[in-house]
């Protein structure tokens, strides 16, 4: 094997497929779409992540909107190549062996390997065996022996692995800051040895989404390789690990531009800069579009931007065909899983996302009789999203929107369908007619979901936040805004006023141009959200980080 390597990506969870269940959210899916297009583009890279045996769990709706989960287990034999190597790393002064699986991803100039980590090894004690199982599982105990097996296993995994000369090692989150402690290591225990080599990202707009350990613990754990000025890295109380990761990279990136600003603020560092996230094209295209785009669009698997360019010669009677088509298999899922009849030549809307409050997963029902006057017969609404188990908040979200479909029936028809992974969010971006996002503005950090519904031609209804502020201001005409940019005083305040603005923006905008007779403002609309995927893809954003990052 050759002993250079321009990108070592790590990242805590990827999300290949639905079969290989080793991511949990956006973070997992964004990870993904960035390698199939690092593939895409002949670049010389390799992704290091965990090979983690659970890490989306099943869930199944009961009729009271109460919830069953059970664990997904998957083997990787099944859809992975073992390799022969072994790596050990100390923890708790021990040593753990960590063995690795392979998954190589084929794009138009190249592949890019995946390596899953793995400490489910022979010679290992059963609890370090369990170290990989579960995704983001356990206590803080648990989480730090993960991150070490990510970080500084993931390193030793590439020198064993034959990549003797890496040029940029990328943090994709501060999960995999201790990557940095292997390369002290290795460099004399130089900063200024490390730091050429590193870039970061961070994906986190509120400080309790970074992992922050106490230093006893660290110590306990990481044993010597807790350097001498740990505090100087990571933060005098606690070892934070995006201060780590800050700290020992040459450059800081936010996932958009508004969230490069919330950063900036958030973190204390005024040199943070953004890339702002994309979706693969070619992975969340329906099978129609892809055939309408290789007619009309040639080249476009090639080269996305090709999208923006020609997003007019695309006729509008078979946009509207390759939508219909689509968004039929759409609507025949909803009525074989869901107890309520769709009906294919309605305006149908889409939320489909974590189930988490910033993201205001109720806001469409903050006005129950607003929202019965506006729907009437002339919207139906689709749900997706998971909920943790042991979160009682999503867990009550998702049972008051069944008892809310309950109510509305007869007035509204609603869908809450479960088991929200990476093949259903393909049938729902792109069946979707308005792909509705509300999360409270500046908490959003970019949200590539409704990238993945405009490469379909479906209508973006959005807080302006993350990616939409962009995308709202580089084409108003491919979707709809809610409420004003600014904050407003509080919570409260914002959240009534983006309702009303939600209920306005569909009664006077979003229904009448559906309802009217030959939909040609609609299909225009459609045209324009496939122009911006022209820009917002993983291409451009993979293009942005050789320019900015990986820069050895």
């Amino acid at each position: 094997m050759k002993n250079t390597l321009n990108v070592a990506y790590f990242t805590m969870e990827i999300g290949l497929e639905s079969g290989i269940p080793t991511y949990a959210g956006g973070l997992g899916m964004l990870a993904a779409d960035l390698m199939r297009s690092a593939a895409d583009v002949g670049l010389d890279a390799a992704c290091i992540t965990g090979c983690w045996q659970y890490g989306y769990l099943h869930q199944k709706l009961q009729e009271d909107g109460s919830q069953i989960y059970e664990e997904m287990g998957w083997n990787p034999a099944e859809k992975l190549e073992k390799l022969s190597e072994v790596v050990c790393v100390q923890i708790e002064n021990r040593f753990v062996k960590v063995g690795c699986w392979k998954m190589e991803l084929t794009g138009e100039l190249g592949k890019v390997p995946v390596y899953f980590l793995d400490t489910n090894v022979e010679g290992n004690t059963d609890d370090d065996k369990a170290i990989m199982k579960n995704l983001y599982g356990g206590d803080q105990t648990m989480r730090i022996k993960q991150e070490i097996v990510l970080g500084i296993g993931g390193v030793r995994m590439l020198r064993a692995l034959g990549y003797t000369d890496v040029k940029n090692f990328h943090l994709n989150e501060g999960h995999s800051a201790f990557l940095t402690l292997e390369l002290l290591r290795e460099r004399d225990y130089k900063d200024e040895n490390v730091r050429p080599s590193c870039a970061f990202t961070t994906h986190t707009p509120v400080k309790a989404g970074h992992d922050v350990f106490d230093y006893d613990l660290a110590h306990r754990m990481c044993g010597d390789m807790i350097p001498w000025h740990i505090k100087k890295l990571a933060g005098e109380n606690a070892l934070s690990m995006t201060e780590l990761a800050m700290n020992l990279s040459h450059d800081t990136f936010g996932v958009s531009k508004i969230h490069g600003d919330v950063s900036r603020q958030l973190l204390g560092n005024n040199k943070v800069g953004y890339i702002t996230n994309g979706a693969h094209h070619k992975n969340w295209a329906s099978p129609e579009m892809k055939a309408l785009f290789d007619t009309y669009v040639p080249g476009w698997r090639q080269n996305p931007s090709l999208l923006a360019a020609h997003y007019r010669d695309l006729p509008d009677d078979e946009v509207w065909q390759a939508h219909q088509a689509a968004k039929k298999r759409l609507i025949d899922y909803v009525n074989a899983n869901a107890h309520v009849q769709f009906d294919p030549n309605c305006l149908t809307i889409v939320t489909a996302r974590r189930i988490v409050p910033y993201k205001r997963p109720e806001l469409l029902y903050t006005n129950m009789e607003r929202l019965k006057q506006v729907a009437h017969g002339k919207l139906q609404i689709i749900h997706a999203g998971n909920a943790h188990p042991h979160d009682n908040f999503s867990q009550d979200v998702i049972r008051h929107i069944i008892e809310r479909a309950k109510e509305l029936k007869g007035i509204v028809n609603i869908a809450y369908l479960p088991n929200y992974n990476p093949d259903l969010a393909r049938v729902l971006t792109a069946g979707a007619d308005v792909w509705l996002n509300t999360p409270t503005r500046l908490l959003e950090a970019s949200g590539t979901s409704g990238m993945k519904a405009c490469l379909n031609g479906t209508l973006n209804l959005s807080t302006l936040d993350g990616w939409w502020i962009e995308g709202y201001e580089k084409d108003p005409e491919a979707g709809w805004r809610i409420g004003p940019l600014a904050q407003t005083l509080n919570a409260d305040d914002t959240r009534m006023i983006d309702a009303e603005d939600l209920y306005t923006e569909l009664q006077y905008q979003v229904i009448p141009e559906y309802e009217y007779p030959n939909r040609t403002r609609w299909i225009h609309r459609m045209r324009r959200a496939i122009a911006l995927m022209g820009t917002f893809n993983t291409q451009v954003a993979i293009e942005n980080y050789k320019k900015m990052a990986w820069t050895n």
